[in-house]
């Protein structure tokens, strides 16, 4: 998702003019949060060949976003505002202040940036937007969620199923708060190097064996398989099938992956009788 924006050499000014448009944005109509903030760039890595991970500090206390929600990243000097799904929870940023990103390598001036040009503390502006979101209340009824995540699509995902981990840590802390269900991640990729986050998406799946499961799959693999990762991996395309065993009426289904997998798991679950409310999906080509 990328957006036009007049470029500015002058960081603050970028900023100010922002906050000036604000005021032009419906809050209530708009899939777009009013806060723009400041951020610092306090963190980076190389998550897969052609994916980079950002960790962001965010200035603005008021700054908050739902599980799934993207960011508009404005960036001082380029004229091309890119966004990029957020992968961490809103727990980190309410602990640390601090939010992730995982971006992958492409032509566009906001990706390039972030893989070429990118360092420690560079600053840049965020604002939340999007209406695909896992934010439950605590008096709402419990739900199952099954997430379908096609290569970077697993970006939204993965914020939900942190999410997903913050509540069930806080239930059993607690014994209070929003009760969820079972979640199941399927994750498909062309090989186990582009899966990203496969070490923290097992280390949940192990922290709550009763809870998370996920299905690995790669399409193009052609090198030996990892023996720590191979019994979570099947070679192949996620089926219909493996969504259909999950189908209930307390099962709430996000998906997020290119346009003709996007398109076929939600055309197959309207098929399977599950309603339109419980189908959740974003597309970002």
């Amino acid at each position: 998702m990328y957006r036009f924006f007049p470029p500015y050499s002058d960081y603050r000014k970028l900023i100010y003019h922002l906050k000036g448009c604000q005021g032009l944005r419906n809050k209530g109509s708009s899939p777009f949060t009013s806060i723009v903030s400041a951020a610092k760039v306090c963190g980076a890595a190389s998550e897969s060949p052609s994916v980079k991970s950002l960790r962001l500090l965010v200035a603005d206390q008021d700054f908050s976003f739902k599980a799934g929600q993207w960011v508009d990243f404005f960036i001082p000097g380029v004229s091309v505002v890119g966004g990029f799904s957020i992968c961490s929870s809103p727990r980190l940023l309410e602990q640390e202040r601090v939010i992730e990103l995982a971006v992958k390598y492409t032509n566009h001036p906001p990706a390039l940036w972030v893989h070429n040009t990118c360092t420690l503390d560079c600053e840049v502006a965020v604002r939340v937007g999007g209406e695909f979101f896992f934010d439950p209340q605590p008096a709402d009824a419990s739900r199952n969620l099954v997430l379908i995540a096609g290569g970077v699509g697993i970006n939204p995902l993965l914020s939900i199923l942190r999410h997903a981990a913050d509540l069930l840590r806080e239930q059993a802390n607690k014994r209070n708060g929003y009760e969820i269900g079972t979640i199941k991640l399927f994750y498909s990729a062309k090989n186990t190097s582009e899966l990203l986050f496969k070490k923290n998406i097992l280390d949940l799946v192990n922290e709550f064996p009763e809870k998370i499961a996920c299905s690995l799959h790669v399409t193009k693999q052609t090198t030996q398989i990892n023996a720590e990762l191979k019994p979570y991996i099947t070679e192949g395309r996620i089926t219909e099938k493996e969504i259909r065993d999950h189908i209930s009426k307390e099962t709430l289904f996000y998906i997020c992956g290119p346009p003709p997998m996007t398109d076929f798991f939600s055309k197959q679950l309207e098929n399977n009788h599950v309603p339109k409310e419980h189908i959740c999906f974003e597309k970002w080509w």
